[in-house]
């Protein structure tokens, strides 16, 4: 079966220094009208380098990798294993403004499982890049179906956009919820309807 091929979008771009990436901050701190030789303002452009890197350190790791390694000895568990509540911190494609909120992940192992932790951490390398929602979702769940070789995966995001709730329309109350499924999740509807109703008792 054929993996998800990651795209290196900076494959065809020059390697950027730190330095030279904190000179295009100070330049960003003169277009806002601020003088970035003011005391406060000093380290700031090292220290947002610092922040970015952690911010989009997704782009540097490998989401197949992280499920390279299994375990058969599970005494034939085929029922589906859900992980819910998983924390997503990430940022917007379009104005670069952060999304906030949570993942549900839930798959159905064909014979073997993969670490718990690893269902997070899948979610986390992609998080850690520009994103949209929808995308997020796909990406998570078509890289833990092909990876896994899973009989079905469902993947559900419910986060706030901030370059909604902070700029343009302003609407706070405002979620965005997004599911995929695949395997048996979209053929089976009570596979489908069972997962629905196992993340709806989540705690807030």
């Amino acid at each position: 079966m054929k993996l998800v091929k990651d795209i290196d979008n900076n494959q065809n771009s020059k390697k950027i220094s730190d330095k030279e990436a904190e000179e295009a901050f100070k330049t960003i701190l003169l277009w806002m009208g601020e003088d970035p030789n003011r005391e406060g303002l000093l380290e700031t452009p090292k220290r947002v380098v610092k922040a970015f890197k952690e911010y989009f350190k997704g782009y540097k790791e490998d989401p197949v990798q992280v499920l390279d390694k299994t375990f058969g000895d599970v005494d034939g568990y085929d029922d589906m294993v859900i992980q819910k509540n998983i924390s997503i911190q990430s940022h917007c494609e379009h104005h670069m403004a952060p999304i906030i909120g949570k993942a549900h992940v839930a798959y159905i192992p064909n014979e073997r499982v993969v670490g718990l932790s690893k269902l997070a951490r899948v979610v986390e390398v992609f998080s850690k890049r520009l994103q949209t929602q929808e995308r997020l979702t796909m990406q998570i769940a078509n890289t833990l179906m092909q990876s896994l070789d899973a009989k079905g995966v469902a993947v559900t995001i419910d986060s706030t956009h901030q370059c909604m709730t902070m700029r343009g329309i302003k609407k706070e109350q405002a979620t965005t919820v997004t599911n995929y499924y695949l395997g048996q999740f979209k053929e089976d509807l009570s596979y489908q309807n069972r997962y629905l109703r196992l993340i709806s008792n989540s705690k807030d």
